[in-house]
Order: C-alpha cells, then structure tokens, then sequence
C-alpha cells in the first residue's frame, strides 16, 4: 500500500495538489486481499489516475520510499536532541566539529537516493 500512496502523491503533485488529498477523506485506499487499490477518488479538478499513469511514477515512489526508510535510520543515529544540543555547546566552547562530524557521519552511513 505504501507504494500506491506514494505514486498517488507524486500522481497529485504532478497536477498541482498536495499529499492532503490523501488524509481528508477525498482518496480512500483499500486492499481486499488481491491488492492495493483506490476505493473513493473524490479529488476536485483532477481525474482519477489509470494503471498506466499510476505505473509510469514507479520508480519515482521507490524513491520516496526507500528515502523514507533512511530517514527512520537517520533520526535513530542522530542522537536525542538533548546529545545535539551538548554536542553543539561543546564545539561552541571548544572550536571543535564534533557535531558537524557527526551529523555528516550519520548522513554518509545513511545515503538517500
């Protein structure tokens, strides 16, 4: 299901509406057991995607997705704001990159496409 979302996110993008479409009631997706599909298309201007349509933005939803799961990654190695904040005080005081290091570290570790 997370893939149709975010073709149908980028589908609304593509024809100038944002991701809200999705959380007020105007899409509803469901899945009886043989897949993912679109229920209710209530979007005001713009026609419900077809299959192709909706295949042609593939790759492009992987991305967002695989993107999506390195952030989960990021935010967990990143530290709590708390250790930032200390880590920032301290390269202040210091003259150091200590946090700079870091954050460049996390994000080398965890590159998005």
């Amino acid at each position: 299901m997370e893939n149709l979302h975010n073709k149908i996110k980028l589908y609304l993008e593509a024809n100038s509406k944002t991701e809200n479409e999705l959380f007020n009631g105007n899409i509803e997706l469901q899945d009886d057991g043989a897949g993912t599909y679109i229920k209710i298309w209530n979007v005001s201007g713009v026609a419900k995607p077809t299959d192709s349509q909706l295949n042609a933005l593939s790759s492009q939803a992987t991305i967002l997705e695989n993107n999506a799961k390195v952030d989960v990654k990021r935010r967990t190695e990143y530290l709590s704001w708390q250790e930032q904040m200390e880590m920032i005080y301290k390269d202040q005081k210091n003259g150091t990159t200590t946090y700079k290091d870091h954050c460049d570290k996390v994000r080398s570790d965890n590159p998005k496409e």
